[in-house]
């Protein structure tokens, strides 16, 4: 198959087929306003019917449109789609993204495979079928959904894959929630003809992708064992979400995209052997890929936690340990080192084990000196911090100061704090400096689990 994946996710010229002349909300229609309105690509319309939109001609063929496309989106009705095909090959364009539903997920595995080898034979690449497509920021958008109805995160280096595009638009919510960018998203739906392994290959090479994320329903015969290999292989952190898990999730796989589930307990068993990253939900996904897209290196687990409440340095604890991540305590040199640079105020009722407690009146200087203590622990390979703003000696500028500790230093650190929007400069102030955030104990926790689990790179 063609291994040129840039008509794919780099177009200038971009066609849809299927607008219609007198439904502005038809799935086609809302592909070409956005891609017209927000995106520096030159699109083209075409329906056989001719005619125009608003001031845009409307072509009655590809042939007809004047450039030569480069990527061609194509939301018309399936039986409509091997034509269509055909005609892409004829004109020469790039790739498409197949939009339409009605092929093997409802039955016509037939249509599909006649679509695929026509494509294959050809060395045409196409995304789909059934499927919203492909989402590169600031570059072009192909999903049938409104503008204003979709959030959209700020380009980044994670990529996202998922055979639902459902499940692929919840992601891209959350990742917005998340302050985590995009380097692109591929809904591949029924993946009639480009996979997972075939994808996989290619953002191992991209340059804007450092971290690949997969949400997987299910593998062809023998494809789950190639994916493995190459995720094992890939110089990237590779992070997968398997569904199908249960029988009841197997027989909603096939009804969905007509995917095998396979066996999970023997696919989750192997990406563990080859330090591959599975996240077990949605939350995990968000955890590990915010996590893997600011840190590269591997970490045994011997984490350091600075906290300024001891229920929440308990729950930290707790959470490490329900985690396999160990707290050690911390040798009286290090103890020693903390004490001397608190604030004369704190450095009596302070508790230096591990958690580091510098209670509520702790300030901004007393967590520098917090940290610089345990990022020169010989003991500690990361760091917890858990930060409550309502404390009033915490200043917006925390999260920048202590990001700047670790600038020369080889030790990942991550930070809990609420997500409220009184507080986002101070959460800005870690993520402008490549430290992740999360909104909970436990998802700070899932940060340094993936960094323990990760293959090194």
């Amino acid at each position: 198959m063609k291994t040129d994946f840039k008509p794919l996710f780099a177009p200038k010229t971009m066609a849809v087929v299927g607008v219609s002349l007198t439904n502005s909300s038809h799935p086609a229609n809302v592909i070409f306003n956005k891609l017209s309105l927000r995106y520096p690509v030159r699109v083209y319309p075409v329906n056989p019917r001719g005619g125009r939109i608003l001031k845009d001609t409307v072509y009655r063929s590809l042939a007809e449109v004047p450039q030569r496309i480069d990527h061609v989106v194509i939301a018309a009705r399936a039986r409509h789609v091997p034509s269509i095909i055909q005609e892409c090959i004829a004109c020469r364009a790039g790739s498409a993204t197949v939009i339409s539903g009605g092929f093997a997920e409802s039955g016509r595995q037939d249509l599909q495979d006649r679509i695929t080898a026509m494509a294959r034979e050809a060395g045409f690449p196409f995304i789909g079928p059934n499927c919203l497509g492909i989402y590169v920021p600031d570059r072009f958008d192909t999903f049938f959904l409104p503008g204003e109805r979709l959030v959209r995160p700020v380009k980044g280096n994670v990529a996202l894959v998922s055979q639902s595009g459902g499940v692929l638009v919840d992601q891209i919510v959350k990742f917005v929630g998340q302050g985590i960018g995009l380097s692109l998203a591929v809904s591949i739906g029924n993946k009639a003809l480009i996979r997972e392994t075939h994808l996989l290959r290619y953002l191992a090479r991209d340059p804007a992708t450092e971290v690949i994320a997969f949400y997987i329903e299910g593998f062809g015969p023998g494809e789950g064992r190639t994916f493995v290999e190459l995720a094992r292989k890939c110089p990237k952190p590779v992070v997968v979400l398997k569904a199908g898990k249960s029988s009841r999730g197997k027989r909603a796989v096939s009804s969905h995209t007509a995917s095998l589930a396979g066996d999970y307990a023997v696919f989750s068993q192997v990406l563990a052997q080859h330090g591959i990253v599975e996240a077990r939900n949605e939350y995990e996904m968000i955890s590990f890929c915010e996590s893997l897209s600011c840190y590269k290196q591997a970490i045994e687990g011997q984490v350091g936690i600075i906290t300024v409440s001891g229920g929440h340095g308990v729950l930290a604890v707790d959470a490490c340990d329900a985690h396999s991540l160990k707290v050690p305590p911390l040798d009286e040199a290090t103890r020693e080192l903390i004490r001397r640079k608190l604030s004369p105020s704190i450095r009596e009722i302070a508790a230096l084990g591990n958690p580091v407690d510098l209670t509520g009146s702790a300030r901004d200087d007393d967590f520098i000196a917090a940290a610089n203590g345990l990022v020169g622990s010989s003991d500690i390979d990361s760091v917890l911090l858990s930060l409550l703003p309502y404390s009033p000696g915490i200043s917006s500028d925390l999260g920048a100061r202590l990001s700047h500790v670790n600038r020369d230093r080889d030790i990942p650190m991550v930070a809990y704090v609420p997500h409220v929007e009184k507080y986002r400069i101070l959460i800005e102030g870690f993520e402008l400096n490549r430290v992740p955030v999360s909104n909970s104990i436990e998802g700070a926790v899932l940060m340094l689990e993936a960094l323990r689990r990760c293959q090194p790179c």
